[in-house]
């Protein structure tokens, strides 16, 4: 059975040389020479789904793989191993059974290794926890998982220039401009041009496409690969058009579907030509799919079948706008390791804090559109100061454009009309962003998933009462507010019941979801993302609610949590929202020096030193870039992007980001008395009248917020949860996995036995590659656990207010936001 195996060491061994030697999931210097070892690389060793994992084998320095006898529960698979020129051996073993298999690699002095891997079905779920019910399938696949064979197409760059420009449809609503054509393997083309990769391969231009389903969903899968190779790649082989690198794209906007989708794009030319794969899925298309459990646990397992197709990977990249920023920035913060450098443009870093904007935006525009107007005497022209941007298009584009996910009776993606909840329907699909997330904030005592949004005790419009105190005009979008508009104001506000039905009280968050919301990362506080490189993309925004004010909460909450945000750096141009055209490409480039550079570093350091101390040896600095698309200092950009990077109402309703910053991630304020709260030096019986008193003590019973403090449940996220117990009974909340699974050594001179998944060599922590790491350790309570049985309700639904458009209408709208308004707009700079 080992003839094959000692035949192909050989071959490899004389091949060393002419061949690169590809990274494995456990550093050579680090790998312990004096024991085997058994590495999963194309993953986690307990998030293997589809029946099948591609393993390295690595033997003592005093032996070699060509000698290790391979099992899965007993099972031989030797011959599924193929020796790497670094003098390991990768082997794709198939035929795994659901559940726990024990994958041992033995020598015939007895000396060995076991691994215990966890297959799931590919259907899912993985760790999510029990699936979104209802789900239809759209694809014709008569089976509930929506389970269909693969279908691969294939494509080319022509030689003949007149063939290199052609649309092709790119991330749900962009044009990219390609060159690539199809290509029949039946009938080749003459006129196939040649790339040459990053690792120097000259190879045919030919980019194998795969369009498949996995979780009830689809995803694509491209890289170059001549067909003359085969049908189908081998993990194990040297593929010449594969740098082991890889982009993972993401589609635009925030809902929550019931149905299965379609997979962004993933035709990155650009990329395929330097030997990237590119991939998607569709449940990372936030406009698909908002919610962050199971975009993690799509990529997660799309990263899985493109190693399991072409090989191990060094590195993935993020790339996308809108939805796409926000997918990349919020998974990278709650499951660290799925991405090792983000590209966001248009940035968005959350769904829940941009739920939050959209939450307040519904109820002010609601106030202030109707009788508020007249009971306040508030004019649009002092809406700055309680919306937080100078445009009015902005809260109108965003509430307009996005359809409300905090009603659970709108209608709802991929579920029939009749079957969406409503009064008259009680048992209907509840259509909310929550009940979309069932599994991470669990249920309250009616069966509805429990809530975490809030507006108890914030002041909304405090910056435009503080200019006024201060007599301050200086600041055209931030107009005075007299006491008596701000009390009518937050007197008339008021909330949301869990209905979305007004009522004239404030919105309590449940203190559970507020809890969970910042467990589970939906909050994304930046206190993970130190360990991955973050390029953001952007330009000015005149009104189309990609605020530029949210890249600096992002560069504020790691300013907070690590001290700098040195691994951020901000790319600005011209083109409104997007910056400039080319900053996709270029900036998968770059951050692809960056990575480098960083796996290149093997100092005994943290990787988030690593990260800092690559980017200025990659070259990697802030730009901007002039109309032309050429680079221009950046004090023009500071110019032209930077006056429109406004606030928010929370920001204002904390008296501006001078005052309280751009973090904007408090859901659920601490509050204090009204009596003791500052107004611009004053008391608060010095600046409003009796009446107006007893209708903010009124409106504020337990005192206003207290921006000073954390709010209610805040903490860093908890990394790498699931929401599934080893029976696949709901876990409401999530529990920490634990550290990924490690093969345990056994024989030698000791004789030692030890149980399986016992200690052994850990994969490094601080490499860029490779799999998730390893949980770390993080605040949080225990999770809730039913009773068995218990399983997520068949809700569906879309966050109360992250459904983001698409980049192509978002900048349609700002144009016409721009011409509508022209000069009248008034902007201001960060900070004043």
């Amino acid at each position: 059975m080992r003839r094959s195996l000692v035949l192909l060491t050989a071959l490899a061994t004389a091949a060393a040389a002419s061949l690169p030697a590809v990274a494995s999931a456990q550093d050579a210097a680090d790998t312990d020479t004096s024991v085997v070892v058994i590495e999963v690389a194309s993953g986690r060793g307990d998030l293997v789904t589809g029946g099948d994992a591609l393993l390295r084998l690595t033997a003592p320095s005093d032996a070699s793989v060509a000698d290790l006898r391979v099992t899965d529960d007993g099972r031989e698979v030797t011959d599924a191993f193929v020796p790497q020129p670094d003098g390991s051996a990768l082997g794709l073993v198939t035929g795994l059974d659901l559940g726990e298999n024990v994958i041992e690699a033995e020598l015939p002095d007895g000396r060995g290794a076991r691994i215990t891997v966890t297959n799931a079905p590919l259907g899912g779920p993985v760790f999510s926890g029990p699936l979104i019910e209802p789900w239809t399938c759209t694809n014709g696949s008569d089976q509930s998982d929506c389970s269909q064979g693969p279908t691969v197409r294939y494509h080319y760059r022509s030689t003949n220039p007149l063939e290199q420009l052609v649309p092709t449809p790119a991330l749900a609503g962009q044009q990219i401009v390609t060159g690539l054509r199809p290509y029949d393997p039946d009938d080749p083309p003459s006129d196939v041009a040649t790339t040459t990769t990053d690792d120097g391969d000259e190879v045919p231009f030919i980019v194998r496409e795969e369009i498949g389903y996995s979780l009830r969903d689809q995803y694509r899968i491209a890289a170059l690969w001549d067909p003359a190779q085969g049908d189908w790649p081998d993990p194990t082989a040297d593929n010449p058009g594969y740098a082991n690198k890889l982009v993972l794209t993401h589609g635009v906007s925030c809902d929550t579907s019931y149905a299965s989708g379609s997979a962004p794009a993933v035709l990155f030319e650009d990329a395929l030509s330097q030997g990237f794969a590119v991939a998607s899925h569709a449940l990372d298309n936030a406009g698909h799919n908002c919610n962050l459990v199971t975009q993690a646990e799509s990529l997660i397992v799309t990263k899985e079948m493109v190693a399991e197709r072409f090989g191990p990977i060094r590195y993935t990249i993020g790339s996308g706008c809108s939805g796409g920023s926000l997918v990349q920035q919020q998974v990278a913060n709650a499951y660290p390791g799925v991405y090792q450098g983000i590209t966001p443009q248009c940035s968005f870093i959350d769904a829940w804090s941009s739920a939050q904007q959209y939450v307040d935006y519904v109820g002010l525009r609601a106030f202030l559109e109707g009788p508020g107007s007249i009971e306040t005497g508030i004019l649009p022209a002092q809406w700055p100061s309680i919306f937080g941007h100078a445009n009015p298009a902005n809260q109108i584009t965003f509430t307009e454009v996005i359809p409300n996910s905090g009603d659970p009776s709108r209608s709802c993606p991929g579920v029939p009309t009749e079957d969406v909840y409503s009064q008259d329907n009680p048992d209907g699909v509840r259509c909310s962003f929550q009940d979309y997330m069932g599994n991470v904030f669990g249920v309250d005592e009616q069966g509805f998933a429990r809530r975490p949004i809030s507006n108890v005790g914030v002041q909304y419009g405090l910056s435009g009462l503080l200019a006024f105190l201060n007599n301050d005009l200086t600041d055209p979008t931030r107009p005075p507010l007299t006491p008596s508009q701000f009390a009518a104001l937050n007197a008339g506000v008021g909330g949301y019941d869990i209905d979305f039905e007004p009522i004239a009280e404030r919105t309590e968050a449940d203190p559970l979801a507020q809890e969970r919301v910042y467990r589970s990362g939906a909050v994304n506080t930046g206190a993970h993302l130190d360990e991955v490189a973050i390029i953001d993309l952007g330009g000015p925004e005149p009104g189309a609610f990609h605020d530029v004010y949210r890249k600096y909460s992002m560069r504020d909450r790691l300013i907070r949590e690590h001290g700098h945000a040195d691994n951020q750096v901000f790319w600005e141009g011209q083109t409104p929202l997007l910056g400039d055209l080319s900053f996709v490409d270029d900036s998968i480039r770059a951050m692809d020096e960056w990575l480098a550079a960083v796996e290149a570093d093997t100092r005994d350091v943290p990787l988030a030193q690593k990260i800092v101390d690559a980017k200025d040896e990659a070259g990697i600095a802030e730009r901007c870039v002039g109309l032309d698309g050429l680079d221009v200092p950046l004090e023009v950009c500071r110019g032209t992007v930077d006056p429109t990077i406004f606030s928010s109402p929370r920001i204002e309703a904390g008296g501006g980001d001078a005052v309280v910053g751009f973090t904007d991630d408090t859901l659920d304020c601490r509050t204090m008395p009204l009596e003791d709260f500052d107004y611009a030096g004053q008391r608060f019986a010095d600046v409003f009248s009796a009446d107006e008193q007893a209708a903010l003590r009124a409106t504020f019973p337990d005192g206003v917020c207290d921006y000073s403090q954390p709010g209610h449940g805040f903490h860093a996220a908890v990394t790498w949860l699931t929401y599934q117990d080893e029976r696949g009974e709901v876990v409401y909340g999530g529990t920490p996995m634990g550290p990924a699974p490690v093969s345990a050594p056994y024989g030698g001179a000791t004789g030692d036995e030890p149980p399986a998944d016992g200690p052994g060599a850990a994969p490094p922590a601080d490499r860029p590659g490779g799999g998730p790491p390893a949980d770390r350790p993080g605040a949080g309570t225990p999770a809730d656990r039913p009773g068995a049985g218990t399983r997520m309700l068949g809700a569906a639904s879309e966050p109360a207010g992250a459904q983001l458009p698409t980049t192509v209408g978002p900048a349609a709208l700002a144009l016409l936001a721009f011409v509508l308004l022209g000069s009248a707009t008034a902007l201001r700079r960060r900070g004043t």
